[in-house]
């Protein structure tokens, strides 16, 4: 009995050709899963951009909305209407713990329009003084 050889042509013939096969389909197929890979991050960047233009055009609706803007007004710029009158209530309880210390003498917070007109006016003289919240600076 003569003893078969364990590697044939055709069989390492077979093996070349299914890893050239293997080689030839190993790039196109990590390109696709690249590709998969961005389409879905693109897919994620998509969706935040329609969340964010729908939070924006509703922001843009509540922005046209007259009453919305007359209560902004009152809220931020303490606005009175001309028949009304305004107070504006300050309650140290809520803003901390705001009193002064001991021996100290207290001072009154200037508003910030006050504060930055009268940095404007530093600015001007060029004196390169800071001025203080509350304080007019001395000339």
């Amino acid at each position: 009995m003569k003893k078969r050889p364990q590697l044939t042509g055709r069989a390492a013939i077979l093996a070349v050709v299914v890893c050239a096969i293997a080689m030839s389909l190993a790039y196109p197929i990590r390109e696709y899963v690249a590709q998969r890979r961005q389409i879905a991050q693109l897919e994620r960047q998509q969706a935040q951009a329609l969340k964010e233009l729908a939070e924006l055009s509703e922001r843009t609706k509540q922005l046209d909305d007259p009453a919305y803007i007359r209560q902004q007004a009152r809220v931020r710029l303490h606005y009175c209407g001309t028949a009304e009158k305004c107070y504006v209530v300050r309650d140290s309880a809520r803003q901390g713990d705001t009193r002064p210390k001991a021996g100290a003498t207290p001072r009154a917070k200037s508003p910030w329009y006050q504060t930055l007109w009268e940095s404007i006016e530093a600015a001007d003289r060029g004196d390169g003084r800071r001025v203080e919240a509350g304080r007019t600076p001395a000339p």
